[in-house]
């Protein structure tokens, strides 16, 4: 293999890859060392492509160590560990109406030791935990946790508290800093130790789509229905917020051929199943004129597929497209405007 192809086959790989061939090559001790710094979904995804690598050469693995040490270089140290400079530094590019949230969660997730600690565990476990608090206690805790762990949570209370549940995560408009100090403290008791905690703004109308936008078909449909009956403009607002499989037909064609890398071919022909026309033509459209006709294909050929395998097929590629958007690998559109770019 020429060092081009290893360059161009290095391009290609998206940044978790490279991430995980990092971590390989720099040995269990070194990795282990640098794993324990990060959040247990980021310690999931390179996990998950370390196991995936194969075949990769001496070149590769020196070229992604060389981008590594290139892009150490022009990086600095100013200003970092001052909470002054990190406050100062987004209110004056944001405005202190934008940067207060972000400034709460940034500072929040570095101090908090008890919520914190929720993030590692089954959604299943947590929600025993939980069950038996204030729904408003329950609502803090989802805003807290990431929107697909949340909505796994979700799912595991009965109906009535789920619609409850919902309500108050996006009607809620922030939490004074001494009632989320002391859920910190009790959650930490639970699993050892003590700590202080920043103000957060957590929750909103964003935070309830966005969990909602993880969980079954059937339940999300049933909860907007609900929150519909009791407040018809919040369960407006929080559909004008969601991103659904639809939405797809937004992203730019290079941002949809790296989603097509990252998606499997038997998840995306179930998917389509249920997709407009349009957004298939856009898929097409960015795929090889080869795999576009097998495709197609397939998708006259199938069987009939169960409506909830179809809608779980299209919440996996989401929940993809999602990870994709936080690592700055590709722009979401949508009906959430400017929470996705």
């Amino acid at each position: 293999m020429t060092e081009q192809t290893d360059a161009q086959t290095v391009k290609n790989l998206s940044g978790v890859e490279r991430s995980a061939l990092l971590m390989l090559g720099l040995g269990e001790k070194h990795a282990a060392e640098i794993l324990r710094h990060m959040g247990p979904k980021e310690v999931q995804e390179i996990g998950l492509a370390m196991a995936g690598l194969t075949h990769i050469t001496n070149s590769q693995m020196e070229l992604v160590m060389q981008n590594f040490v290139d892009a150490i270089g022009e990086q600095t140290s100013l200003g970092m560990g001052s909470d002054e400079y990190i406050r100062n530094m987004l209110t004056s590019a944001l405005g202190a109406d934008k940067a207060s949230g972000i400034i709460d969660r940034i500072l929040l997730g570095r101090n908090s030791k008890g919520l914190e600690q929720l993030k590692w565990m089954d959604p299943r476990a947590i929600a025993e935990l939980i069950r038996l608090e204030h729904p408003q206690i329950i609502a803090i805790v989802l805003s807290f946790l990431d929107p697909d762990q949340a909505a796994g949570v979700l799912s595991e209370f009965p109906e009535r508290v789920r619609t409850d549940v919902v309500m108050r995560v996006a009607t809620l408009d922030g939490i004074q800093p001494a009632a989320l100090q002391e859920l910190d403290e009790i959650l930490e008791k639970q699993f050892s130790g003590a700590n202080n905690v920043k103000s957060s703004a957590l929750g909103g109308v964003k935070k309830a789509a966005d969990i909602l936008n993880f969980v079954d078909g059937a339940v999300e449909s049933k909860v907007i229905e609900q929150i519909n009956e009791a407040d018809e403009e919040l369960s407006q607002s929080i559909q004008d917020n969601m991103f659904v499989f639809e939405n797809l037909n937004d992203i730019d064609d290079r941002g949809m051929q790296t989603l097509l890398r990252e998606v499997s071919s038997d998840q995306l022909l179930l998917a389509l199943r249920g997709a407009p026309e349009g957004l298939r033509e856009k898929i097409f459209k960015n795929m090889s004129s080869r795999a576009a006709e097998m495709l197609k294909d397939d998708l006259e050929a199938a069987a009939p597929a169960k409506l909830s395998d179809v809608e779980a097929a299209q919440k996996e590629i989401l929940t993809v497209a999602r990870r994709l958007s936080d690592a700055g690998e590709i722009n979401l559109g949508g009906s959430g405007g400017e929470e996705f770019i």
